[in-house]
């Protein structure tokens, strides 16, 4: 089965247990929220989402990249945080 890139972002923040758990991912704040991007097929799309649920984690969005998104050179948009110092 063929891969495609997605972005899961979930609500929160993740403590050290959930960081575990989606170790091969990468992993990036998003204000209020926490982005995981990896590489999967529809079996391991399903798994991943297992974790979610399994870990009792709000799924907030599911979008599958395009084959043409480069990882090393794109990160997910930060949104600011309430009180943020502007520069």
């Amino acid at each position: 089965m063929r891969k495609h890139r997605y972005r899961i972002t979930i609500s929160g923040g993740l403590g050290e247990t959930s960081r575990e758990a989606f170790g091969d991912f990468r992993i990036e704040p998003n204000g209020a929220d926490t982005a995981l991007i990896g590489d999967l097929n529809q079996s391991g799309l399903y798994g991943v989402l297992g974790r979610v649920q399994a870990l009792g984690l709000e799924l907030v969005e599911l979008t599958r990249l395009t084959d043409n998104w480069d990882l090393r050179r794109h990160r997910a948009p930060v949104k600011p945080t309430a009180g943020a110092a502007s520069a």
